[in-house]
């Protein structure tokens, strides 16, 4: 690990300005201590700090040494003990001697030595609980980033595997049944046949160009589903009509990969392959208030026989939108009057 203070300018910043507070607090403390201002008190206070915080800074290897992997508590404090006694013994030796060799002869700091040394013992106790209590903040501060940052990764990960497996739920489904046309129509229409395997591999190789879950453009996906409709025309013929109403500022407008293609097959599946009569799918996007509204219904068959869907579509939908955009999206679905219709709203700016 890093020097938490070193590695950091403004840290290292902070750093000095903590000793030079200090060294006014030890400066008061030690004229309290001899009874009266001496121009020795300030040098003294400036040089013993000065190699004080240079001890300081060396800490942080054994203290990083000594509290990485599984350390007894009892070690841990005896580490400790041991480090401040060092710590503060050289800090006080190296102080008067230097003291010693830059005062010139004749100066009376052996008389101040022996009146602040007892203070002087206590501030550096003082000093070095508060530099192991600053290391252990910064290991804990650091260790609770990398545990964040490790839990967004996990949380990105399980979300685009997710995402990846809702996808995965599209294609096989809608490849499934247009491979089951197709070989109904070798028999019955070979031209047609023939038709629904051309655009059907121009579908396929949107869908599996595609592979990651980038956003991409209304205007992409309707003319992906546009090529779908006409496969499902393939089928059902004039069974199967359209219409679109899509504002030219929604084209532009991002939106997951394949996100409405469940929405159409629904549609297919439960209204025309249901239906004795034409059904026409309606599509119509536009803006309101800073969200896309996107509506998409078709006229289905009342009849009590008509059978009942499982959901997977809706529910495939409205999770990715859910992964994508958390509550600022929402879907919602009206069945009144022979119609089916399910509108999302989805954020413009995200």
């Amino acid at each position: 690990m890093r020097h938490p203070v070193l590695a950091n300018r403004i840290r290292l910043i902070v750093w000095w300005l903590v000793w030079l507070f200090l060294m006014a607090g030890q400066s008061l403390l030690f004229y309290y201590a001899y009874g009266n201002f001496s121009s020795i008190g300030i040098l003294d206070s400036f040089i013993s700090l000065l190699i004080y915080s240079g001890i300081g800074l060396s800490l942080w290897y054994p203290f990083s040494f000594f509290n990485s992997g599984n350390v007894r508590t009892t070690t841990i404090i005896s580490n400790l003990i041991i480090s401040g006694i060092i710590s503060v013994s050289l800090w006080a030796l190296l102080t008067k001697y230097i003291m010693l060799g830059v005062l010139p002869d004749g100066n009376n700091y052996n008389e101040y030595w022996e009146a602040t040394f007892p203070y002087r013992i206590g501030t550096g106790v003082f000093i070095f609980g508060l530099i192991v209590m600053s290391y252990y903040l910064f290991i804990s501060l650091t260790n609770l980033a990398e545990k964040n940052a490790k839990e967004a990764r996990l949380e990105s990960l399980v979300k685009e595997t997710e995402l990846k497996m809702l996808r995965s739920q599209i294609n096989p489904h809608f490849l499934f049944n247009s491979l089951n046309s197709i070989s109904s129509l070798t028999v019955t229409d070979p031209e047609k046949a023939r038709m629904m395997v051309v655009k059907l591999s121009d579908f396929m190789r949107y869908a599996l160009a595609r592979k990651d879950e980038q956003p991409v453009s209304l205007q992409s996906e309707m003319e992906n589903l546009r090529l779908y409709l006409e496969i499902e025309k393939v089928r059902f013929g004039d069974k199967l009509t359209t219409e679109e109403h899509i504002d030219p500022e929604c084209l532009d407008f991002k939106i997951p990969v394949m996100l409405l293609q469940p929405l159409y097959e629904n549609a297919v599946k439960h209204g025309v392959y249901e239906s004795t009569e034409t059904v026409k799918i309606f599509t119509q996007a536009k803006i309101i208030d800073g969200y896309i509204e996107i509506i998409i219904k078709n006229n289905y068959d009342t009849a009590p026989s008509m059978k009942k869907g499982t959901g997977t579509g809706l529910i495939n939908v409205a999770r990715r939108l859910e992964l994508f955009y958390g509550n600022k999206a929402s879907s919602k679905t009206l069945k009144e009057n022979g119609l089916y219709t399910i509108t999302l709203y989805i954020p413009k700016e995200y």
